[in-house]
């Protein structure tokens, strides 16, 4: 006897999404480069706990090819400023989107940091919730804080999140639930 299985939830092929200001897309080894200016950051490196110090273009090039088995995406949302025909100008920040288990997908970022205080992050985080809403409605979407981390805490709030009362996975994190 046959049995057919659903399609099995995947990140690998998620859209390109595009906002006011960003053109929002899963990060291709070409954009190597701009990732590793954008990322080799001791702010960033020292707030992701997986991103190494320094950050060099083969940890780049490693990250982005991290997302082929579907299970992580790392998206980079970048300026369209004054772009008429929606081209990408400028990395601004990355989201990353992560299946865990059957029921939960985590989110995480970060922005650099000419582009911090520029409200960048809550309108890729924003498109990017909305994305994963419609297309994995059954699923849980958490994230991972410190509560020191008051930037991001408070985008975390304005999204939606609320603490759960668990700790984190990662050392120091809290973890938080999409409502």
């Amino acid at each position: 006897m046959f049995t057919i299985r659903g399609a099995r939830d995947t990140l690998a092929d998620l859209p390109r999404i595009e906002t006011a200001r960003l053109a929002i897309a899963p990060l291709q080894v070409a954009d190597a480069p701009a990732l590793r200016q954008l990322t080799d950051d001791p702010a960033i490196t020292a707030a992701v706990d997986f991103l190494p110090t320094p950050f060099t273009l083969q940890d780049a090039e490693d990250l982005i090819r991290s997302c082929a088995r579907g299970r992580d995406c790392f998206l980079g949302a970048w300026t369209r400023d004054g772009v008429p025909d929606g081209a990408s100008h400028a990395l601004a920040g990355v989201v990353g989107t992560h299946l865990r288990g059957a029921g939960t997908i985590e989110i995480g970022y970060w922005v650099g940091g000419a582009a911090r205080g520029r409200g960048f992050a809550y309108e890729a985080v924003s498109a990017i919730l909305d994305l994963l809403g419609e297309r994995f409605p059954a699923r849980l979407i958490v994230a991972e804080c410190r509560p020191t981390n008051v930037a991001s805490w408070g985008l975390l709030e304005k999204l939606g999140f609320r603490e759960t009362g668990e700790e984190g996975h990662r050392p120091g994190r809290r973890l938080l639930r999409r409502d």
